[in-house]
C-alpha cells in the first residue's frame, strides 16, 4: 500500500478575534482536507510529550515520522546537521544559529526579515572568519536557519528559541547554565561584526531588516534513528524546503528530494513538491511532504496570511496529491496532519493536542465535508502521535 503524510506545519491555532472567534483551520477555504475528514478516520493527537521536551518541529515531526521522541531525540541542530550534511564527531555539539532582529533590546524579528539564502552567506563568513577557530565552525544554511558545530561544546544549558519570543526583552532569555558566558560572548561578539557589515547597509538602504547578531539555541550531540526500512520495510522519501525534515529524512534512511523553487514560505514551489512526491510514489511505497507557511505566518503573527498558507496548502497540495492516488486506482493511504499549533496571539509553539485523519483509498467521489480543526476533539479518540502512526506504518496493504 502507497503511504503518503502530508503535514501543514503549525496550522493549529487558537480562536482568533479577526476571524469573529474561529480558529484559521475553522474560517480557511478548505474543501479537500473537509472531504478527507469526512471519508477518513479522525484523531486528535499529542505530538509533543506533555512535559519534559519542547514542543518544537524537530519533536512533533519525529512523532509524524513515527518515532518516540523520549527515546531518540539529543536537540534540533544535530538534526539539522545531518539535514546540511555536516558530520558531527561523537564531542561535537551542534547549535542552531538563527541570524536575528533584535531591537530597543526586543526580539523584532526571529528570522532577520527572512533575509535571503545570498545574504546570508556573506554574513555566516564574517562570522567565521572573525569568530570561527579550530573546534569552532559555522556553517551556511538556509535564510535565517544556520548551525555552529562546536568541539566539546557546552551541554548544560537552558536556551531559548527565538521564534517564541517574538516582541519580548532578549535579556529576559539570554542563555544560562554551564559555560553560559562563553554562549553569551558569541552571541555579543557578533553584534560587532554584523553592525556595519555590508550587507545590513544595503538592507537598510533598502528599507529591509538587519541581522544585529546570531542566537544560538537549539544544542545537542549526533542523533541516532533505526531506519524506515529496519522499523517498517518501507523505502521512500522527504519532500521539503527545510533542514530539520531533511535531517529526519536523512536519520530515517529515507531519500531528500530538492524541489528548486521550495523556499518554506507562502510562495514556495507547490507544483513541484506535488510532482515529486507522486513521482516518489511510482517507484517506493511512502513519502513525507512538508509544507513550513502556515507555521511561519504564525510566528508572524499575521492571521490573514497563515489563512492563506492553509488554504493554498489545501488547494495546491492536498488536492492534487488527492486526486492522482484515487486516479491511480491502487491502495493508498494518505495522512493529513499537523506538527503543533503556532497560534497567532502567542507567536510560539504549544503542546495542545492537533487533528490527524487517516483516509484508506480509494474511495471514489467524496462530496461530503466534515470539520478538520481544533474543535474535533469530541467523541474523537487521543492518542499519542508516535503510536498511532507506528501502527498506521506497520499495517501491510
Amino acid at each position: 500500500m502507497k503511504m503518503a503524510i502530508l503535514v501543514g506545519d503549525g496550522m493549529g491555532d487558537y480562536p482568533c478575534p479577526e476571524l469573529g472567534g474561529k480558529t484559521p483551520l475553522q474560517a480557511a477555504r478548505i474543501p479537500n482536507m473537509r472531504r478527507i475528514a469526512a471519508a477518513g478516520e479522525r484523531r486528535m493527537v499529542q505530538t509533543v510529550p506533555l512535559a519534559g521536551l519542547p514542543p518544537g518541529s524537530d519533536v512533533a515531526n519525529l512523532s509524524l515520522l513515527g518515532y518516540n521522541a523520549e527515546e531518540n531525540y539529543t536537540g534540533r541542530a544535530a538534526i539539522e546537521a545531518a539535514g546540511a550534511g555536516i558530520p558531527l564527531a561523537p564531542d561535537d555539539v551542534a547549535f542552531r544559529c538563527n541570524l536575528v532582529t533584535i531591537t530597543a533590546g526586543r526580539m523584532a524579528d526571529y528570522s532577520a526579515g527572512h533575509i535571503s539564502t545570498e545574504e546570508a552567506r556573506a554574513l555566516i563568513q564574517s562570522l567565521q572568519a572573525e569568530l570561527g577557530r579550530e573546534g569552532l565552525t559555522f556553517h551556511t544554511g538556509v535564510q535565517y536557519r544556520h548551525l555552529l558545530v562546536w568541539k566539546n561544546g557546552p551541554l548544560a544549558l537552558e536556551m531559548q528559541a527565538p521564534h517564541d519570543i517574538s516582541g519580548q526583552s532578549s535579556a529576559n532569555y539570554q542563555p544560562a547554565g554551564e559555560r553560559a558566558d562563553e554562549v553569551r560572548a558569541l552571541m555579543d561578539r557578533s553584534q560587532e561584526i554584523l553592525r556595519d557589515h555590508p550587507v545590513n547597509r544595503a538592507r537598510h538602504d533598502a528599507g529591509l531588516l538587519p541581522a544585529t547578531q546570531i542566537w544560538l539555541w537549539g544544542h545537542g550531540r549526533a542523533m541516532q534513528l533505526p531506519s524506515y526500512r529496519e522499523l517498517y520495510g518501507r523505502t521512500g522519501a522527504v519532500i521539503t524546503a527545510v533542514d530539520l525534515i531533511r535531517g529526519l529524512g536523512n536519520l530515517a534512511g529515507l531519500q531528500n528530494i530538492i524541489v528548486p523553487g521550495a523556499n518554506g514560505l507562502i510562495d514556495t514551489n507547490y507544483a513541484g513538491k506535488v510532482a515529486a512526491a507522486l513521482d516518489v510514489l511510482q517507484r517506493d511505497d511512502f513519502v513525507f511532504v512538508h509544507i513550513e507557511a502556515p507555521d511561519e505566518c504564525g510566528h508572524g503573527g499575521d492571521v490573514q496570511k497563515k489563512l492563506l498558507a492553509i488554504e493554498l496548502f489545501d488547494e495546491k497540495v492536498v488536492g492534487p496529491i488527492w486526486r492522482e492516488l484515487e486516479q491511480r486506482g491502487a491502495p493508498y493511504r494518505l495522512i493529513l496532519c499537523m506538527d503543533h499549533r503556532t497560534p497567532i496571539a502567542t507567536r510560539g509553539h504549544t503542546r495542545d493536542p492537533v487533528p490527524m485523519v487517516r483516509l484508506d483509498g480509494p474511495v471514489g467521489p467524496v462530496t461530503a465535508e466534515a470539520p478538520y480543526d481544533e474543535t474535533i476533539h469530541d467523541g474523537i479518540a487521543e492518542c499519542r502521535g508516535y503510536t498511532w502512526l507506528r501502527e498506521l506504518l506497520r499495517q501491510p496493504g
